[in-house]
């Protein structure tokens, strides 16, 4: 086997940038419905019994905003690979997103903080999974999701404080 049938195969250009924008729109899709499921957020965490290290409401938006896209870039990425790795590594990509937009309807929409928890622990662990298999894939891909995995590891945190302060 050569070295050139032996690494994953780039997709050809001329389908790159409309796969950018066609995977990066499913990131903010992910987060319009998302929003759709708890209009009611900002009231819903300003009553909430929270830890004094609980960030102010406004700031969720602009920091999801740019996970979003580094999300969808990164995603972007692996897909411009070709192979089983690559499907196997946005498989997983997806399988993180579905638990992403579980979590908001779970914790703003229901109010159900435990199975929220449970979700953003699941979520960790996937998002942990596609980091491990983005980096066999394309460095830059994994590394633009360490944001992402830091947001998500304290999200759960205090998604936990939140749950165990308010039941």
């Amino acid at each position: 086997m050569t070295a050139a049938t032996s690494s994953p195969r780039r997709a050809p250009g001329g389908s790159n940038w409309l796969s950018l924008v066609v995977l990066v729109g499913v990131c903010y899709l992910v987060a319009a419905l998302g929003a759709l499921a708890s209009s009611n957020a900002g009231e819903v965490y300003a009553s909430l019994d929270r830890p004094a290290w609980a960030p102010p409401s406004w700031l969720f938006g602009p920091v999801w905003t740019v996970l979003y896209g580094l999300i969808g870039v990164s995603a972007w990425l692996v897909w411009r690979r070709h192979g089983p790795a690559a499907r196997t590594a946005l498989v997983w990509w997806g399988v993180q997103l579905a638990l992403n937009l579980a979590w908001t309807p779970l914790f703003f929409g229901a109010g159900q903080y435990g199975p929220a928890f449970v979700d953003i622990a699941a979520l960790l662990a996937a998002v942990v999974v596609t980091l491990v298999l983005f980096l066999r894939l394309r460095r830059a891909a994994a590394l633009l999701l360490v944001p992402y995995l830091l947001w998500v590891a304290f999200a759960a945190a205090l998604n936990l404080s939140i749950w165990l302060a308010n039941t």
